[in-house]
């Protein structure tokens, strides 16, 4: 027998779905977890003699295919040859042609990252001059398409079905052990390893295409799978469907032959058995993904993987325990409610598992922000800081379940039945139908009307044993009576009040996994800030004099026409070769700004015969206008005109020169 949730509740239980569903949607792309910290030739560089290989370093080690380095000419042709191969360290090259015409070459590359997560990019470098034409990549990973959403989704899909089925089975086995027999609660564990089964074939088949092309045809595509099992990600998804066909035999064996168990002994050698072998294959399990992502790389390795099982294990008691708690108080039958101690005794795993959480949750955050500035700097410390909120406000949510826990009366459904009957007998109010209610219970024919008597003594005499119509009777008895506990036990506020918390819990924990899936295949604060640092000394190198610091040109200018008259404020930081950021302010000559309908800049070197190098900068406020990869291809005496409009037809450049670089 099963109880129908409200309208209400599943209102709630839907709105937080969508809620975990529209988080997902909108995370957006995986970002790179390997970032490029060099190159040569660097972005934007000109160079005098064409270079014979070009190389690029990486923040971490990355696996390459053949075409993971690509160079083009300024017309679409590929001019590298042989195979990108490892160099030194983190540092990847692939030769080229001799004798490369000058021009502006783009160098595309897509790699993984030791962490598993594809990377892509591109930029250029020009020989002897930048060309007028020159290729467009876009840098767009193969995880950004279908494929990528779908990789994205089987992920979350695992996480959840690993949290169900471990979760599930660790509450029957440590906190309720008569929940083995319950249909409801077999159904979520087993579920939860349909969902983790599913989702990890399916991401197997995913992860050519994820990694490489992005197309969706290539996802059955045998040569990629051969590819992958080759691959430490690969190897983690086969492992994990053998630890599966492990968990399909223990869960066999707990809703099972355990359930059937009669004798205590045997019983109590079967769960220590089945703690062992659970314990064994939920680690396992974990471990399939610390030894293929985020700890398997970077700083202390070796201690970052066995925390992360521990964190990976603590939620499952934790998130997976509380699913199958919510099952248990709304779906268990009346004749197996989950008692007072099976709840205390998941509270007390529930409070280990928070502070296992906190202490394995702390180190990981250390060790993949490594400063308090990445906590709002960069988008993995934003996230965390999104976790953690939730973390707070479910923890306070179940410290209301532990108080209604403490409050949980166990009622004993005979006793209630018994001292309901004699409030009615002693009230004088016992209806007929009650008392041949009663007396159906004792295996008598209902006393209704005689001819009713009749008809079913004949019956009985003449047809069928007497026996058949008893347990006829008896079986309408029970399903009377099992309502009747229903009703009793719903009618406890402290046992409604536990459900609203338990499933104010549950619906947290499922934003709180959709943020943790983000999370996962969100670049970590340090490598983005180790990156940003290398990419800056990077640049300043290039430049060959250091940081040159900001340049700042003022020039006048009027167009003739009505309030033509101003001045135009073109600031260039760090004003050296490579990536540079302009800001443009326009001014009336009272120093107050405004705008103007049209703000053009361009930069000429005639020395080398380069440019003019265009440029239209974005509107971001009042007289002000911004551009960001300003690229300075090399030091000199720069020219820099800019193009002022005020009007439709009233318009004047002016120009200065200024030394960059």
């Amino acid at each position: 027998m099963t109880l129908t949730i409200a309208p209400r509740v599943r209102a709630l239980v839907l709105l937080l779905l969508a809620a975990a569903c529209a988080l997902l949607a909108a995370a957006g792309p995986a970002s790179a977890h390997a970032a490029v910290t060099g190159s040569d030739p660097g972005q934007g560089a000109v160079v005098d003699k064409a270079p014979a290989r070009i190389s690029l370093t990486f923040s971490e080690q990355v696996a390459m295919s053949d075409d993971s380095l690509r160079v083009l000419d300024p017309e679409g042709k590929r001019v590298d040859t042989g195979k990108p191969a490892n160099v030194s360290g983190t540092t990847y090259a692939v030769p080229l042609h001799s004798g490369l015409p000058d021009g502006t070459y783009t160098v595309a590359y897509q790699v993984v990252s030791a962490d598993s997560h594809p990377v892509a990019g591109a930029y250029t470098f020009s020989i002897g001059a930048p060309s007028k034409t020159s290729v467009s990549v876009s840098g767009q990973s193969a995880d950004d398409g279908v494929v990528g959403w779908l990789y994205g989704f089987g992920r979350y899909v695992s996480y959840a079905g690993f949290i169900v089925m471990a979760g599930g089975a660790a509450f029957v086995l440590a906190c309720w052990r008569r929940g083995s027999g319950v249909r409801p609660v077999q159904r979520f564990v087993v579920s939860g390893w349909v969902a983790l089964t599913a989702a990890t074939l399916a991401l197997l088949l995913l992860r050519g295409s994820f990694t490489g092309t992005g197309k969706v045809a290539d996802v059955f595509d045998l040569s990629l799978l051969g590819q992958v099992l080759q691959t430490k990600t690969g190897a983690a998804l086969v492992s994990r469907l053998l630890l599966l066909a492990a968990a399909a035999l223990f869960i066999a064996v707990l809703f099972g032959a355990y359930d059937k168990r009669e004798d205590a002994q045997e019983k109590r050698d079967l769960t220590f058995g089945l703690s062992i072998g659970g314990v064994v294959v939920a680690a396992g399990l974990a471990a399939s993904w610390a030894m293929s992502e985020h700890a398997s790389v970077g700083l202390q390795a070796g201690i970052a993987m066995p925390v992360d099982v521990l964190h990976l294990l603590a939620v499952a008691a934790w998130l997976g325990g509380l699913g199958a708690l919510l099952v248990a108080l709304y779906r268990a039958p009346a004749d197996t409610p989950v008692d007072r101690p099976a709840v205390r005794r998941f509270s007390q795993i529930a409070f280990g598992s928070v502070l296992t959480l906190i202490a394995t949750g702390t180190y990981q955050s250390w060790r993949q922000l490594g400063s308090w500035s990445a906590f709002t700097d960069t988008r993995y410390g934003q996230l965390l800081l999104a976790k953690i909120g939730l973390v707070v406000v479910m923890v306070g949510v179940a410290w209301i379940s532990r108080r209604w826990t403490g409050r949980l009366a166990e009622t004993a459904p005979v006793e209630a039945v018994a001292v309901r009957e004699k409030e009615r007998v002693g009230a004088g109010a016992e209806p007929a139908g009650d008392v041949a209610t009663t007396d159906a219970g004792d295996g008598d024919a209902p006393a209704t009307s005689d001819a009713d008597t009749d008809t079913d003594t004949d019956t009985d005499t003449d047809e069928h044993p007497g026996s058949e119509r008893a347990a006829q009777l008896a079986r309408q008895q029970a399903a009377r009576d099992a309502a009747r506990q229903k009703r009793m036990r719903d009618a406890d506020p402290n046992r409604f009040g536990l459900r609203r918390s338990v499933l104010a819990e549950a619906g947290i924990a499922v934003v709180l996994l959709a943020v943790t899936t983000v999370l996962t295949q969100t670049e970590p604060g340090r490598t983005e800030q180790e990156a940003k640092a290398a990419s800056s000394s990077s640049a300043s190198a290039s430049s060959g004099t250091g940081a040159s610091g900001a340049l700042t040109l003022n020039m006048p200018f009027d167009t003739g026409g009505e309030d033509g008259k101003g001045i135009v404020t073109v600031d260039l930081d760090p004003a050296r070769v490579g990536d540079n950021e302009m800001h443009v302010f326009v001014e009336r000559p009272n120093g107050r700004a405004f705008d103007i309908p049209e703000v053009k800049v361009e930069f000429t070197l005639k020395a080398k015969d380069i440019g003019p190098l265009p440029l239209v900068p974005d509107h971001i406020a009042t007289g002000h206008w911004s551009a960001n990869g300003v690229q300075i291809p090399m030091a000199g005496d720069w020219q820099v005109d800019v193009t002022v409009r005020t009007s439709d037809i009233d318009e004047v450049t002016v120009s200065k020169n200024a030394q960059i670089g």
